[in-house]
This record gives structure tokens, sequence and C-alpha cells, in this order.
């Protein structure tokens, strides 16, 4: 927190606590705020806690004020958050955005405690205009103190002239008496991110052995995957970016000793990318060759084969105050063979119908028609059951559909963290708290 972000804070506050017109005089004594937030520390609970002097709603219909935050990730590898003020009923017509950078060295509690100055800073904001008095009494914590904030290359002598490198790993051994599972992950990444070029290099390791004791037997597996994917992105225009994604790896669920690729590609964003928080329309393109070594035989009596493949994929999403919503159409073809191809179409959409009310969908379909690194000889028993090996099919698909219906006191500003993690039984039990 910047020094003349506490002194503008201040400035609100005392706004706040002066200003002499309607919300007063039509007797409100809190605006009503209506939270909506789906995706990275959307803790209800924890801006509930450290923001008590406005009333939180669960009614969209009843808040004077809807709020809307995303995040996207920066080029440092911290998050900024975007938050939306929105005005209803009374105040229809408001519109505010405050931002927020967090570092990505910030643990849970620094990027929550700055969530929520910037979200309180929002809400006084409204507050002052729409006559709110007396909410609250804010303290500095001296000129001092400030929370560094995310710069560029223009700004710092940073010897690192905006890379970051990250290391990861996980280990993992879990087991009964007839089955136990070991699995061994590493990964490193590198990336640079300005606002002309983004750099990013991904690599990982993936180590895996099962063992299953059956009626006939022991089943064992143990294979190893891995992979390195590079990703060069340069922006030449306001909607328009040029890059080169490649991939060098091992899947052997597909069939696949070793694979490698470049593939040139081109995207189109309808609206301009600094919206892409709130609403998304892409058109994304990529062309180019793939080696496949094999591991088996394939159903096209291959070993390797060099092949040229091109894709296209069109996203709309939007995160509105009537809800959310979004589309993905993606196909892709060989160019030897335009009948070896792959179309597939996801959406889901969360929409608010009435007080109370909202009802939600997600569904996707595809059909396949490119799975030319099949294996000859097919899957066992044991790895079609484990998923261990690509089985051929014609589509896949997937459907869930749900609604939701609140209804009582529309006000939820107690918290009350007591017997969070109450549970069933053991033994198989479910949960009956």
């Amino acid at each position: 927190m910047t020094v003349m972000s506490r002194f503008v804070f201040a400035l609100l506050a005392f706004a706040v606590m002066a200003a002499p017109t309607s919300a007063q005089d039509g007797g409100a004594s809190q605006p009503s705020i209506f939270f909506d937030c789906d995706g990275r520390d959307c803790n209800n609970t924890y801006y509930r806690t450290e923001i008590d002097w406005v009333n939180w709603v669960n009614d969209q219909t009843r808040s004077d004020i809807h709020v809307i935050m995303a995040s996207t990730q920066t080029g440092a590898g911290g998050r900024e958050y975007q938050i939306d003020f929105i005005g209803r009923g009374g105040a229809e017509g408001y519109q505010d955005v405050m931002r927020y950078q967090a570092l990505p060295t910030d643990t849970e509690r620094e990027r929550l405690d700055g969530i929520a100055f910037a979200l309180g800073i929002g809400i006084a904001r409204f507050a002052n205009e729409f006559g709110y008095r007396g909410l609250a009494t804010l303290a500095g914590t001296g000129l001092g103190a400030g929370a560094q904030r995310i710069v560029s290359a223009e700004e710092v002598d940073d010897p690192w002239n905006l890379w970051v490198f990250r290391f990861n790993g996980n280990g993992n051994l879990d087991g009964e008496t007839t089955r136990k599972t070991e699995r061994l992950f590493g990964g490193f990444n590198a990336s640079r991110v300005t606002d002309t070029w983004k750099v990013r290099f991904n690599s990982n390791v993936n180590f895996s052995r099962q063992t299953f004791e059956l009626d006939d037997g022991t089943f064992r597996d143990t294979r190893t995957d891995f992979g390195f994917n590079p990703l060069v992105v340069y922006s030449f225009a306001t909607h328009w970016s040029v890059g080169l994604q490649a991939e060098v790896g091992r899947q052997t669920r597909f069939n696949q000793n070793f694979r490698m690729e470049a593939t040139p590609a081109l995207e189109f964003s309808v609206f301009p990318y600094e919206e892409a928080t709130r609403r998304s329309f892409t058109f994304f393109y990529k062309i180019g060759p793939a080696y496949r070594d094999y591991i088996e035989e394939t159903v096209f009596e291959q070993m390797s084969e060099t092949r040229f493949e091109q894709a296209l994929e069109i996203e709309l999403s939007q995160r509105q105050t009537w809800g959310d919503a979004g589309v993905t159409l993606s196909g892709s073809h060989f160019l030897h063979d335009t009948d070896l191809y792959n179309i597939s179409l996801r959406g889901d959409i969360d929409i608010r119908i009435a007080r109370g009310l909202s009802v939600n969908a997600r569904a996707n379909v595809g059909w396949v028609q490119d799975q030319i690194y099949l294996s000859a000889e097919g899957a066992t028993d044991e790895e079609s059951l484990l998923q261990l090996q690509q089985q051929g099919t014609d589509f896949n698909y997937g459907v869930s559909v749900g609604f939701s219906f609140q209804f009582g006191s529309i006000f939820n500003n107690v918290v009350n963290n007591r017997f969070n993690n109450a549970s069933g039984f053991g033994g198989g039990g479910g949960r009956f708290f």
C-alpha cells in the first residue's frame, strides 16, 4: 500500500463521514453490497469480516451496488485483480473500477489484505457520491510503510530484465492392502512478459508406478512422461497477436514415445485485450508439422510419421451482472487427409433468473476422427479400466444442469468460523453436518 494510496483512502473516508446528501435523507445508513466472484481469492468471509461497515447481501436484486471481481496473471507471476462497481436501483448508471496487483511472493494474507483495501476504497467512493455518512473510521500505518508494486523494466534497474523462473515438484505415495501408487512430478518454468512480447518456457517430468493385486495375479504399470513447451508471442496491433508454439515430449497414454512439433499461430481479439477479465471474444489459428515416434505400431501401420495439421478456435466469454457465460468452438484436421478431423464445442452458463433463483448448465460435445496414434494391439482390460491407454472413439460428451434457490434473510454480515471442518465418521460414511 503506497503513501499516496493511504492519503487518498483517508480523504475518501473523511468524505464518506461528511457527505450530506441523499442516502441519509432516504433513511439508509449503510449501502447494500452484492459480491460476485468466481475464481482466485474469492474469500467472502474475509472481506465481510474486514469491511463490516456495509450490508453484505446475497440477493442481487436487493443491492445498491453489484461488485464483480476477476483476475489475471501478471508477467512477474503475480495477479492483477479488477473490481467493477456497478450501481443498481437508485444508483443505476453508476460505474467504477479498482485494480490491485499482487506480487508473486505475496502470501495469501497479503493478497487478501490488498484486495480488501481496494474493495474498501471502491465502496467508499460509491458511498461518498451517494451520501452515506459515518460508515468507518480509518487509520494509516505511517508514511514510511507501503507494499512494493509491480514495475516495468524502464522504471528500475532490474538485473533479471523481467525474467521470472520457477522450480516445482511433488511426490505422492498412497495405498491399501491390495494396491499401491507412487508418483513423482518435477517442473521448471521461465517467462518474460512485456506489453509487446510474451515469452514462456514450461517443462515437466512425470513418473508413476501402480501395483494392484488381482484375482489372477499382480498387475504393475510403470511409466515416465515428459514435456517441454516454449511459447513466443508478439503483439503487433491493438487486436492482433502472432506467435510460435512448440512441443517436445513423451505421452505414453497416447502411444507416443517421442513427439515434436512447431506451429506458428495468429490470434485476433474482437474486444481490446485489457477487457479480458470481463469479456473476451477471440479467434485463434495455428498450422504446422508434428513428428511422432510411436511405442507400438498404430492402426495405420506406422511406427513414426510427420504430419501437418491446422486448427481454429473461437472463444466467447462474458461476466456480467446477470451472470456468466462462455462458449468455445474448436476444430482441427490433418492436411494430408481432411477426413481425419476433430471438432469440439464447449459451453457454460450461469444465469440469475429472479430473486434468489439462479440456474447453471455445462456441456461439451466432440467428434473425434483424428486418432492416428492408436495402437494396433489395443488396450488391455487393466489399461482400459485405469485409463492408462487411450481407446478409439467417434465422439465424447458431457452435460450437467443445476439450479440454486435461496430464500429467507438477505443479509449475511455475521461470520462464524466454528466447526468449519466438521464431517461424518470414517469407514465410508458420508458427511452429516
